[in-house]
């Protein structure tokens, strides 16, 4: 568990270069948006904490104390982004609707986390640590955004309702009915067994840092739209082939498209996740850049990826943006996006071997087992 100097010193070189990158810009809030983050990245190492693993567990082994603890994610988080977002000023929540978009898109990303081994933050935080299959599957989780984003407007189109429960309900009823519906999935997952504690405390933390990147940025913590954003720059420096499609010319979205890419809180909390990562593995120990990658284990991280990306657009996130982001802001959404991603998961796992990659998991309850 000796610290890899070489690793250590380029996290925090890379994290000294993008606080001057970001020194010129006028947001005050950059600066401590990336130390959250790259706090967030060093507890999902040191925490060893991952989202992927659960559902693997749940699914393949009918093991539910892993996903059923993830709840604990939203229920820390639901405490300060439902009534900070109603009642104070210059604070957004994620309300989305349940329609076509959200059910497919769930269900795309569920087959991609199961083929590329890891969902938005835990291909970030392996990254960080060095994961070959990560950096395979991020390019294409990149570029599925991007075409994710060309479906979008059409996929809008379609029917689909919208349930906010803070509007229903008020911000303290609204909380009150969104704790209550994290406890019911909760116990339907868990079904009588009792979540590990470690767990329990780990996802504790990753809620609290979920709040505070909220309190600091003025929306909840997404990860997607960020990794959108870096493959749509990456083809416009190309050629300029987005600026005349639907959801490029929306004016927030064009004025991110032609922006300055850190300025994006998405994009710049990636950045954060990623060096927090590197840090923490290189301060402990646990990088993985040595651990070979086959052919058809790169195959799936590869299709993996592009799936993530895609899905993740349709259905407005990940783990994080949709379920994390969409509970907390006491939207339906979130819940809708939990149960329509488990379908795909479950068909992602039986196309594993196809990739060279086991069909039926062993128990995965660490982030290091997914990457």
């Amino acid at each position: 568990m000796r610290p890899h100097w070489p690793a250590l010193l380029l996290a925090a070189a890379g994290a000294a270069a993008v606080l001057w990158a970001i020194r010129p810009l006028p947001d005050p809030a950059l600066a401590p948006l990336l130390l959250l983050t790259m706090a967030i990245g060093g507890a999902f190492v040191l925490l060893d904490y991952g989202f992927t693993g659960g559902f693997r567990d749940f699914l393949a082994e009918r093991d539910g104390r892993a996903l059923g603890a993830a709840f604990v994610v939203p229920a820390v988080a639901t405490l300060v982004v439902l009534p900070v977002g109603v009642l104070a000023e210059g604070y957004g929540r994620y309300v989305a609707p349940v329609g076509p978009s959200l059910l497919v898109g769930a269900a795309l990303f569920g087959v991609g986390m199961m083929l590329a081994n890891g969902c938005g933050s835990g291909a970030l935080a392996a990254a960080g640590q060095g994961s070959r299959r990560m950096w395979v599957a991020l390019p294409f989780f990149c570029l599925g955004g991007v075409l994710g984003s060309l479906a979008l407007p059409t996929a809008l189109r379609l029917p689909g309702i919208e349930v906010d429960l803070a509007a229903w309900f008020g911000p303290w009823g609204g909380l009150i009915v969104t704790e209550a519906l994290l406890l019911a999935f909760a116990a339907a997952v868990l079904r009588g067994t009792r979540p590990p504690a470690g767990r329990l405390r780990a996802g504790a933390v990753i809620g609290a840092l979920a709040a505070a990147v909220f309190l600091v940025s003025g929306l909840p913590w997404g990860i997607t739209m960020g990794l959108t954003l870096w493959g749509a720059q990456a083809i416009t420096a190309v050629a300029p082939v987005l600026d005349g499609t639907e959801f490029w010319s929306e004016p927030g979205m064009a004025a991110m498209l032609d922006g300055p890419l850190l300025a994006m809180h998405g994009s710049l909390g990636d950045v954060g996740l990623l060096l927090g990562a590197l840090g923490a593995a290189a301060a402990t120990g646990r990088l993985r850049h040595g651990v070979p990658l086959g052919l058809r284990p790169a195959a799936g991280a590869a299709v993996g990826g592009l799936l993530l990306g895609i899905g993740a657009r349709l259905s407005f996130g990940c783990n994080v943006g949709a379920f994390l982001g969409g509970i907390s802001s006491g939207s339906l959404h979130g819940f809708a996006w939990f149960v329509a991603v488990l379908p795909g998961c479950w068909v992602g796992l039986r196309l594993r071997p196809a990739f060279g990659l086991s069909g039926v998991a062993q128990p995965v309850a660490s982030l290091s087992a997914q990457s």
